[in-house]
């Protein structure tokens, strides 16, 4: 018998003073069985980051051709594609041609290494940006993972705390490639 997904619950309220995004998402986040709460936590800081009414996350690890986060307009097709982890660049290719912009947000301590090795090959994509989250920020946000958590998140001057009422985590982007 497959292992089953295990859900978990987020009251997210997002203040981004930066895009004026103001609002309150209540997330359901399905946790594949080889998905570490680190990664968990990774989505929910690019749900955050680019927040919209219509941002879902999608079947991800169940089923390679979605990405962790997506954002389509009213016809079906792709506004925003978000990878999270280190794809490799077939899959970012693929992605730039299918969606309008693509973000890959990384969080491994490796992660320099990584995109030395794939920056040459997606250079032709114009549209992907790559961000990376500092190992030792994806170490802390991993600690506020829970079955149901509460959760604000405030953007300004392009810095993000994120908090969960009791412990608070400003996560510093580095920009790979790309830009906000």
């Amino acid at each position: 018998m497959a292992i089953k997904a295990t859900i978990y619950k987020a009251d997210l309220s997002i203040a981004d003073m930066d895009r004026n995004y103001y609002g309150d998402h209540t997330l359901t986040i399905a946790r594949h069985p080889s998905e570490t709460d680190e990664r968990v936590m990774i989505r929910v800081l690019a749900y955050a980051l680019y927040a919209d009414p219509a941002l879902a996350f999608t079947k991800d690890l169940f089923d390679v051709e979605e990405p962790a986060l997506w954002l389509k307009d009213l016809t079906g097709a792709i506004d925003l594609w978000i990878e999270v982890g280190q794809p490799d660049e077939k899959r970012i290719l693929k992605a730039a041609g299918r969606s309008s912009k693509v973000v890959v947000l990384s969080y491994s301590a490796t992660s320099d290494i990584w995109f030395k090795g794939i920056a040459n090959k997606i250079d032709r994509a114009r549209n992907v940006s790559v961000i990376n989250i500092p190992s030792e920020t994806s170490t802390q946000l991993e600690k506020m993972a829970k079955r149901n958590m509460q959760l604000q998140c405030t953007i300004q001057d392009s810095q993000i705390w994120l908090t969960d009422g009791v412990d608070t985590v400003l996560v510093e982007r580095e920009y790979l490639r790309g830009s906000l």
